[in-house]
């Protein structure tokens, strides 16, 4: 017997990272040496002391019952405290702090929070898809902001309709950008504020790779604007910044009416987090940052090592200023599938095609930095055995 899937599943858009991984994966399977830079899946593990704090944890029976359907109010104390040290802004962990199972789950639901059916969002292009998910399930309609290269990959809001300013309810930002590699200019963020304020539109800032930027750079808070709590929230997972992708623990901070929407929803969907992972989450962010440093420095050392060994060999591309991506045009003769198609194909490489971010990421392929820096020179000499670029040093 077969059941028909609601109109609802049938109107998602098509999970594109599940697709690149099974792809991948046939390869693998076929006995072939992958060097897989298509996801951005951290490959370091988690530091010694946060783990070390959920074993400790884990033994406490008090986290072997239910936990609060709203997460523990130490961890929302210890958000509030690494905001004001981090970035200065002050919350109020009782109403300003919501405690996510993941960032992922925090951008899908935002929509299902603010958004009617026929209200629209804007959304970055390229940008994470999954945010098109959550408006999907939301049945609103979603309103592309353009990222080119001549803006620096930074939207122009002055761009945006009239029409669908009226209809919009929501708008995605995401800085360090994910796929672009861009960071924010304070100007943009307040740019945002003052648009929102006047269409009373809520800003959901993404800031997934807050911790990660280059060159001595720091990345700002959307939250570090004056007015920005008014008019939105920002969401932050400690997977990228602590290495704890498979955790499952991410906070939302900001607007207390979005907060509370937030929390509201989840009480439906789930029963809080498991507390052992909700106490070294609060380790993590309280105790020395020095590990942060250090992963910091890591990538740093394999963003310059890739840059420089693409450059050496021809091709011109761009170092990135965030996150643990690079962004890379792709040769003339190639569309982004299919020039990921060939890396896969012949130099047994997986990139992301840009085309899976939306329209405008046309033309580049994702390549991710969660490898050693020996795997990253490996696929470059793959890359230059392919013969489209011409040596430079």
């Amino acid at each position: 017997m077969h059941f028909e899937p609601s109109q609802t599943l049938k109107n998602l858009p098509e999970q594109f990272f599940a697709k690149l991984t099974q792809k991948a994966a046939r390869y693998v399977q076929q006995g072939y040496d992958v060097i897989n830079l298509g996801q951005g899946n951290p490959d370091l593990p988690t530091p010694p002391h946060i783990v070390a704090a959920l074993k400790k944890a884990a033994e406490n029976p008090l986290y072997h019952r239910y936990s609060p359907f709203k997460g523990h109010p130490f961890l929302k104390e210890a958000v509030a405290q690494f905001y004001e040290r981090e970035y200065h802004v002050h919350l109020d962990p009782e109403t300003e702090v919501a405690i996510l199972l993941g960032g992922k789950a925090g951008l899908v639901e935002v929509s299902q929070c603010l958004l009617n059916p026929g209200d629209v969002a804007f959304v970055p292009d390229p940008g994470y898809p999954d945010y098109w998910s959550g408006i999907a399930l939301a049945g609103g309609e979603m309103v592309m902001m353009p990222l080119t290269a001549e803006r620096c990959f930074l939207p122009d809001f002055s761009q945006l309709s009239p029409f669908h300013l009226k209809k919009a309810k929501l708008m995605f930002l995401n800085y360090p950008n994910n796929p672009t590699a861009a960071v924010a200019v304070q100007s943009l963020f307040e740019e945002a504020v003052a648009l929102a304020c006047q269409h009373q539109i809520c800003v959901v800032h993404d800031f997934a790779y807050g911790a990660i930027a280059y060159d001595g750079h720091q990345p700002l808070s959307f939250l570090q604007i004056p007015g920005a709590k008014e008019v939105g929230i920002e969401i932050y997972t400690l997977s990228k910044t602590y290495n704890m992708a498979g955790w499952r623990i991410a906070f939302a901070v900001g607007n207390q009416s979005v907060i509370e929407a937030i929390e509201l929803i989840q009480d439906h969907y789930h029963c809080s987090l498991f507390g052992a992972i909700q106490e070294a989450a609060a380790v993590a962010l309280l105790s020395s940052q020095e590990c942060v440093d250090q992963l910091r420095e890591t990538y740093q050392r394999r963003r310059d090592t890739f840059i420089s060994a693409l450059q050496d060999i021809g091709w011109d591309v761009q170092p990135p200023q965030g996150s643990f991506f690079a962004w890379l045009p792709v040769p003339d003769g190639f569309d982004s599938a299919s020039f990921a198609d060939l890396l896969l194909e012949e130099s047994h490489i997986v990139v992301a095609p840009g085309i899976g971010f939306g329209p405008h990421g046309e033309g580049y392929v994702r390549a991710g930095l969660v490898s050693s820096e020996e795997t990253l020179l490996k696929a470059a000499e793959r890359i230059e055995r392919l013969g489209l670029f011409t040596r430079m040093r």
